[in-house]
């Protein structure tokens, strides 16, 4: 088997996590949670149509210091509009305490998230929970040169390990914090549209054998395990050279399985 030096980018994926405090469904205030704690790309539909939700509303939730620059933010509105049919699209920011923790599992990042969360679907509107963490993936191992950006773990949460994409775009003189951030985003964001067979059926076969749920086509958004030799960094950097910008975008197959889904 052929063997890679693997670098993680925004490809962590989590199953549905059976924590004591996500099996409530609802919380004291009454509110149902239950269509929000459901498995990564079970509401891919719901996302990319406006079937049954018109509005888009993202709960931005950050620790203090590591909020997503607006530049981002715009970039992935921009994103959400051109791949789903959704044109009423909200951001709510909200500030966090740091959890004072040295590393992060997904089932601790779900407490967190049973802890702070606020929007959850109501009527019309489709509730999104980001959570900015301050702390990295339990998972990285930096002599193996792993890092983790970013993780999906239900149909409706995710989470970016915002002190690693610093990190990492300060390695470069090219590459921009908001060009880390921006492809972390589309990334996990496109689990979310049910990419790669995750909820939005594939069209034509695409799914790299090596990488589960991940693109096979060259420089898609959706590759998840890529061999670069000088790295991550390296790849965007020859991106943003050659091409004008860093961030990847979707590749026709990608786009074709979203179309097939019910968004553009």
């Amino acid at each position: 088997m052929k063997k890679f030096r693997i670098l993680i980018i925004l490809l962590t994926i989590g199953l549905l996590l059976n924590c004591s405090k996500d099996n409530d469904d609802t919380s004291n205030g009454g509110i149902d949670k239950s269509a929000n704690l459901l498995a990564t790309g079970a509401s891919a539909n719901d996302i990319l149509s406006n079937t049954k939700f018109t509005t888009l509303l993202i709960e931005a939730a950050y620790v203090d210091g590591f909020r997503p620059t607006m530049e981002t933010m715009n970039n992935f509105e921009i994103y959400l509009r051109n791949r789903t049919f959704k044109q009423n699209i909200q951001v709510v920011y909200r500030q966090l305490p740091s959890p004072n923790e040295e590393t992060l599992t997904l089932p601790e990042i779900s407490d967190l998230e049973s802890e702070n969360r606020t929007e959850y679907n109501d009527g019309e509107t489709l509730a999104i929970y980001i959570y900015f963490a301050d702390a990295p993936s339990d998972s990285d191992d930096e002599d193996e040169g792993i890092a983790t950006l970013g993780a999906v773990y239900r149909n409706t949460s995710m989470v970016i390990h915002e002190s690693v994409v610093r990190q990492l775009a300060n390695q470069s003189s090219l590459i921009t914090v908001t060009d880390v951030e921006t492809s972390t985003l589309n990334h996990e964001f496109g689990h979310l549209f049910g990419l790669v067979d995750l909820g939005s059926e594939m069209v034509n076969n695409h799914e790299d054998p090596d990488a589960e749920n991940h693109c096979n086509v060259a420089e898609c958004l959706m590759r998840g395990e890529l061999q670069f030799g000088g790295g991550m960094m390296g790849v965007l950097e020859k991106s943003k050279i050659s091409k004008g910008a860093a961030v990847p975008t979707l590749d026709p197959e990608c786009i074709l399985d979203l179309q097939n889904n019910g968004g553009r």
